[in-house]
């Protein structure tokens, strides 16, 4: 594994939240996932070079996640008296999604204990479309910056305007050079950068390393897909469809029971973990400790 240069200060944060909320199933000695993150579209505004949007085959889809499906999601979480963090995140930008406004306040309006956050690249943010957010619900926003510090302080500057508290904004700053890997900890996404404009190859020959990330956090694509890990930029490995089936019925698959095992142990000799660089040992130990007596 190569030496990270450059190590996100938000992962301390996302470690300590992850670890706070560890919940059980009801009824079972299964851990909940401390993560449920929804890409809830197909699309984004931007083609970062250090993103796999950037490979000129990349498919932008724009289309959004349908009302009825979250809805299923928030209700079996509600089920659950989720307590842990709803992210919309993932392989997109949120903002670009109208609907996101009802979706923070049916999340929050359901799971009231639960933390509801937002990663955006904050080019259609402005000051009254951040207090809606918060207004909706929101309780933390983590907006990455690209184009350079000017940006980031006027990013935080509207922050302070509206009134957030420094629990409820993040600015990433993620406009460096190459040679502080752009101020993010930076990885190949499982083997999709090899035609990005900032190449990382895939791995020739697996890591000997284990990954916590099956373990802690469930990762829902708009069209109900639920992946493995939200480094699988490919979507490789699809653990099963939540239009079809329920959260629980996927979350403790024996699909998903024999990956994390594999992964507990070391052992990435599938695709396509066998041609990923992510250090996923950062965050998750907790659960992954859980699952081993599993």
């Amino acid at each position: 594994m190569k030496k990270i240069k450059f190590l996100d200060p938000s992962i301390e944060r996302k470690k300590n939240i992850t670890d706070n909320s560890f919940q059980l199933l009801r009824g079972t000695p299964f851990p909940l996932p401390s993560e449920v993150e929804i890409s809830e579209s197909g699309t984004c505004n931007r083609t970062c070079s250090f993103c796999p949007r950037s490979d000129p085959n990349f498919k932008d889809v724009k289309d959004f996640i349908k009302s009825d499906l979250h809805t299923k999601l928030i209700n079996e979480l509600k089920e659950q008296d989720y307590k842990g963090v709803v992210r919309y995140s993932g392989f997109v930008e949120p903002l670009l999604d109208k609907n996101i406004y009802n979706l923070i306040l049916q999340t929050k309006s359901n799971l009231p204990n639960a933390r509801v956050e937002m990663v955006t690249n904050g080019d259609v943010l402005n000051i009254n479309r951040l207090n809606m957010l918060f207004k909706s619900g929101l309780d933390t926003i983590l907006i990455s910056v690209y184009d350079g510090p000017e940006d980031a302080k006027m990013f935080e500057d509207m922050c302070i305007e509206a009134r957030l508290n420094v629990d409820q904004y993040v600015i990433r700053h993620r406009y460096f050079n190459e040679e502080k890997d752009f101020g993010l900890t930076i990885s190949n996404r499982a083997g999709m950068m090899k035609n990005a404009e900032y190449k990382i190859m895939p791995l020739k020959k697996e890591l000997k390393a284990k990954c916590f990330y099956p373990g802690y956090t469930f990762f829902m694509d708009y069209n109900g897909d639920v992946l493995m890990c939200p480094h699988d930029w490919g979507k490789k490995i699809i653990l099963g469809n939540l239009n079809h089936k329920t959260f629980k019925e996927i979350w403790t698959s024996k699909k998903a029971i024999n990956l994390r095992k594999k992964l507990n142990e070391g052992n990435r000799k599938f695709a396509p973990c066998n041609v990923c660089d992510v250090n996923g040992e950062l965050i998750g130990k907790k659960h992954a400790e859980v699952w081993d007596t599993i």
